[in-house]
């Protein structure tokens, strides 16, 4: 088997090993060794039981493939190790993190996660971090196997050509769009009714008032309306407004705010729970209302803008930079990002914005129109269509970018499947008799048989 599946799934190989609540066993053995690195039976049974219980489907063959990917780690960790490439706590740090959020987004909670695993939070971390290192050394080695790997246009070609005909994907119709926005500020009257109706809240909940039913009636944020205003956060994830993280993490245990304000609107926010760097928060939002006034000056200033576009006196990523009020515009140039990049498919794309589009021309500018974002605030956007393509087979006119990055991967895959060739056989390798069978790791019990022949 190819090493492609080898750095997709080391995550579940050596961050979700130690997660899985492991079942009662009568011992434990190596099944695995390269170099200094051992593999555990424990480790092949609890990556499998934790792929499961992420809904992934596990094949007959799974402990055998398991086996070779944990192999192929051990061999570039050990490789990376003697190539001293360098590895920060920090990375480490912020890749358990990263890995903790995801495993609370699976399983509803911190509280569940630690039901599950039946261990805390932190002793998760403390079984995964050596696992989570040997990920980093292990991308850091093949990023340098493969780094100075180039594909050329005849190797498109060619590759593309050995493609059966009748196994050529299929594309429904592709868009490339984006969108300058402006969000139109409301009145200082507005944002003092706000401010107003908050604290008024906020004398409720000191009061006696359940927060949760508070925010279930009055938040404005549909991203948590529904739960009593609630999210479990992380201060160093960097997902949530940074002055939204800072007031929540200055308060104590059922402490409330006073009104302050984000780039979403004003808020209080109560502190339910804290573990470190871990909080469970409610929040209200309020979202003052923009009259139809400040609506109109934000129709006149997009009209001027498209105006410059349409002759040419702006592009259109200048005109992003210079007046887009959307905050990820600078990161995207204002573009949309899909599964495939800039493609987006017509299913992919909000109704609203779909009803523009259909208006448009390639190259074309849409008249500013209004919309609301997925909070509910109300904006005012120019849509560009920058290109469409029609329903076709797969080719290499229309979809060159696409096979040539297919076309690379291969590349990369063949470079190192021919590294672990060669190298494996320099390494001592041990495998158990139980896994000499697997056909996955036939390279590796070749190798083991090259170590038992060098210590004859």
């Amino acid at each position: 088997m190819k090493n492609k599946l080898l750095l997709s799934c080391l995550a579940v190989l050596f961050a979700a090993v130690s997660f899985a609540q492991p079942k009662p066993v009568l011992a434990d053995k190596i099944v695995g060794v390269v170099g200094n690195k051992i593999v555990l039976k424990s480790d092949i049974d609890n990556s499998l039981l934790d792929m499961q219980r992420q809904g992934m489907e596990v094949p007959e063959n799974g402990s055998c493939m398991v086996l070779e990917q944990a192999l192929g780690v051990k061999a570039l960790v050990l490789q990376a190790e003697k190539d001293s490439l360098p590895v920060t706590d920090e990375d480490v740090e912020s890749e358990l993190d990263n890995r903790i959020r995801y495993f609370m987004q699976q399983y509803g909670s911190k509280d569940e996660l630690e039901r599950i695993a039946g261990k805390s939070v932190y002793q998760i971390k403390d079984d995964m971090r050596d696992g989570i290192r040997d990920m980093k050394m292990a991308q850091a080695m093949r990023d340098k196997i493969v780094g100075e790997v180039r594909i050329t246009p005849n190797e498109v070609k060619a590759f593309f050509e050995n493609i059966p005909t009748d196994s050529l994907p299929f594309y429904e119709t592709e868009v490339e769009v984006g969108q300058i926005i402006s969000y139109p500020k409301a009145t200082r009257e507005a944002e003092e009714y706000a401010i107003e109706q908050l604290k008024d809240y906020k004398k409720q909940i000191e009061a006696g008032k359940d927060f949760r039913s508070l925010a279930a009636a009055y938040s404005e944020d549909p991203g948590s309306k529904d739960v009593g205003g609630q999210y479990e956060v992380n201060r160093t994830a960097g997902l949530m407004d940074p002055t939204w993280i800072a007031k929540a993490f200055a308060l104590k245990e059922g402490q409330v705010s006073n009104p302050f304000k984000t780039q979403f609107g004003y808020h209080i926010i109560q502190m339910v729970s804290r573990a470190g760097d871990d909080a469970v928060v409610r929040h209200i939002l309020k979202v003052p209302q923009v009259t139809t006034h400040e609506m109109q000056a934000g129709f006149s200033k997009l009209d001027s803008v498209r105006a410059n576009l349409i002759a040419g006196t702006i592009d259109f990523g200048t005109a992003v930079n210079k007046y887009s009020d959307d905050p990820g515009a600078k990161f995207t140039a204002g573009r949309l990002q899909g599964p495939n990049g800039g493609f987006l498919t017509m299913d992919q794309i909000d109704p609203s914005m779909l009803a523009v589009i259909k208006n448009l021309k390639v190259g074309e500018y849409s008249q500013p129109t209004e919309f609301a974002d997925e909070r509910g605030k109300k904006g005012i956007r120019i849509v560009y269509l920058i290109s469409q393509s029609q329903p076709h087979r797969e080719n290499l006119k229309d979809d060159y970018s696409k096979i040539a990055n297919r076309a690379l991967e291969e590349k990369k895959e063949n470079a190192l499947e021919e590294w672990f060739y060669k190298k494996i056989k320099t390494y001592y390798v041990m495998i158990d008799k139980d896994y000499q069978t697997c056909p996955e790791i036939a390279k590796w019990v070749d190798a083991s048989k090259i170590s038992d022949t060098g210590k004859k």
